[in-house]
């Protein structure tokens, strides 16, 4: 996925929708822990991805897209929603990934695989917040 030619992130994203959405009938509890498992796993992958591209944070390394973007739908019942309540928040996960509102930013600074995954995880919360919101507007 990290050799996408184009938006390699966002194809890191879609499997994490994917893994959402295979995930989202499950208790909140069940979600946190398989989600806690997939970024204790991309910690050290990423901080290896780092040290074989011999670049900061690389574009090809998206294991950090991956195993965060499901935070941003924790609790949601994703496969029980509408197809555009999920593409909003997929498209709120990518906005909040790119501007990384603080503390994302400055989480990013963190080094090794910590701060690759350590800033999508911020963003996804960001991104949950909004999604939560979204989801009340919208009566559901």
């Amino acid at each position: 996925l990290g050799f996408s030619p184009v938006a390699p992130g966002t194809a890191g994203a879609v499997l994490g929708l994917v893994i959402t959405m295979l995930a989202s009938h499950l208790k909140w509890i069940w979600q946190i822990i398989i989600y806690t498992g997939l970024i204790a796993i991309a910690v050290p992958i990423c901080g290896m991805a780092e040290q074989i591209f011999k670049q900061r944070d690389d574009r090809r390394i998206v294991a950090d897209e991956i195993c965060a973007f499901p935070l941003c739908a924790l609790g949601l019942e994703l496969a029980k929603r509408s197809w555009w309540f999920v593409a909003i928040v997929f498209v709120i996960n990518r906005v909040m990934d790119i501007i990384k509102p603080p503390p994302a930013r400055q989480a990013q600074g963190l080094s090794g695989g910590l701060g690759i995954v350590a800033d999508d995880i911020f963003s996804s919360l960001y991104a949950l917040l909004c999604n939560y919101i979204i989801l009340r507007l919208i009566g559901g």
